[in-house]
């Protein structure tokens, strides 16, 4: 596993796309199999609240193993509530809004977010609107600040997708919906640079099919390399190891008080 932030240059390689995405099923049997998942060789959790926010057309089951994972090591993992992710990001603002003003009001300290793909765009958008509510974000496959630098097919997605939730003159349609110029309230935070105090952990894959693996690259984030492919980060063996390491990073402030949050409704 490589920690690196620089590695946009270098010879260019053949990208094959979703043609290798079939290797998540092989990524998840190693997973199984590995001591990763009996806690061996993990920072121990602190008893944070850890968000999980799944990636485009997928759901909460998509991360119910990252879920037992991070639950077996110390940390009280929650879920979003998102059965479906079109990739509609206001349609779930108030119930990730919801979800960690809930997480951050039951155990009085910040929590943290892990987001997968599209996911990790809510994450870093709600880290941006919560500051103070918020201590850690680590993003899977996510594009940090290009939400669409993804192969054509994953593009062919979204665009089927806005064509299903909009109607003729709907709000989806004047503001973007699923487009770089969306203009959500949620897409402007993503825009927004996060507070230097957070912990942002960029976790990616040169074999990543679907999101180009150099827009998961930025100079204000801890970007750690696993190998594997995109759908599989949510259940990756070495991306695991690698969600640990970052949430045991201690927190760089001092937290204050759940009524002193400052997070945009």
């Amino acid at each position: 596993m490589t920690v690196t932030c620089d590695a946009r240059g270098g010879p260019a390689t053949r990208w094959y796309g979703p043609v290798l995405e079939n290797r998540a099923y092989l990524e998840m049997a190693r997973l199984l199999a590995d001591p990763v998942l009996r806690n061996r060789g993990v920072a121990a959790g602190d008893g944070r609240a850890v968000l999980l926010l799944p990636g485009f057309l997928a759901g909460d089951s998509t991360l119910w193993l990252l879920a037992k994972f991070l639950r077996q090591i110390g940390y009280r993992p929650t879920f979003s509530g998102i059965a479906f992710n079109s990739g509609c990001a206001r349609s779930y603002q108030r119930r990730m809004v919801d979800a960690v003003r809930h997480a951050r009001e039951q155990s009085g300290r910040q929590i943290a977010i892990v987001g997968h793909s599209r996911g990790g765009h809510y994450a870093k958008s709600i880290a941006a609107a919560c500051p103070e509510d918020v201590s850690h974000v680590v993003c899977l496959g996510t594009g940090l600040d290009t939400a669409l630098d993804v192969h054509r097919m994953t593009g062919l997605g979204a665009a089927v997708s806005r064509s299903l939730l909009a109607t003729p003159g709907s709000n989806r349609q004047t503001s973007g919906c699923l487009t770089d110029r969306c203009a959500c309230s949620l897409q402007r935070s993503y825009r927004k640079p996060l507070p230097a105090t957070l912990h942002l952990t960029s976790i990616y894959s040169r074999g990543d099919g679907l999101v180009r693996w150099q827009s998961c690259l930025a100079d204000y984030a801890t970007c750690v390399e696993v190998p594997g492919s995109h759908i599989g980060l949510a259940f990756n063996r070495h991306a695991y190891r690698a969600v640990a390491h970052a949430l045991a990073m201690p927190a760089a402030r001092s937290e204050p008080a759940p009524s002193q949050r400052t997070c945009a409704s």
